[in-house]
């Protein structure tokens, strides 16, 4: 017996190719985006596009410890996000920076601009950088085996874009090897950490073994 498949057969294409979000602005840079990708064949043009698809798990907010990190000594380029710059309180000076970003915390972007900076749109982008020209392409994202930070540029052309760590979610903890298997670093999905629960066998050398 047959599967009744819909005209056009199955579909093996599974990334996006759209973004799930009804956001109408994000729609509107979208059309932008797709028409500047496809006329100006820039690379940069095209990753602004495909992250603008990603889900929301795919676009982590980047702090303002890490944005004047990466920024250092940069100060005459853009700095590009496809997602949200937040605050952080262990900042202290914030240096004059020119950062394109989906959105900005309310104390982000009043940092920023404190500081003699600008905050831009992604709309204000492409008419300032239509080719990503004069913008900084950094990738950052942390290692999936271990959970340790790790900083990962690719250098493409004059560009460097910036991105949050993907990985640095609470609910990455819990993946991994079964939490009490041998050199498992994964965290249990425990009600408490106390004396009571999950700490006998193969959590001390009493009960059995430890791991």
């Amino acid at each position: 017996m047959g599967i009744d498949l819909v005209a056009g057969g199955r579909n093996k294409k599974t990334k996006r190719t759209a973004p799930r979000s009804e956001d109408v602005y994000v729609k509107l840079l979208v059309k932008l985006y797709r028409f500047l990708e496809r006329r100006t064949k820039s690379h940069f043009n095209a990753v602004i596009l495909k992250r603008l698809f990603m889900s929301k798990t795919n676009r982590p907010p980047l702090s303002m410890r890490r944005l004047v990190r990466f920024m250092e000594g940069k100060g005459d380029q853009i700095a590009v996000i496809v997602g949200t710059v937040t605050d952080d309180k262990r900042v202290y000076e914030v240096p004059a920076m020119k950062v394109a970003a989906l959105r900005f915390t309310e104390t982000a972007k009043a940092r920023i601009i404190n500081a003699g900076g600008e905050c831009l749109t992604f709309d204000q982008l492409a008419l300032r950088a239509p080719l990503g020209q004069n913008t900084d392409f950094n990738l950052e994202s942390q290692n999936t085996v271990y959970g340790a930070a790790s900083t990962i540029c690719s250098i493409l052309q004059c560009y460097v874009l910036l991105r949050g760590p993907k990985n640095a979610r609470e609910a990455v903890k819990h993946f991994g090897p079964a939490p009490g298997v041998p050199h498992s670093n994964t965290k249990p999905y425990v009600r408490s950490k106390g004396r009571k629960f999950e700490k006998a066998r193969g959590r001390r050398n009493s009960k059995g073994f430890k791991v």
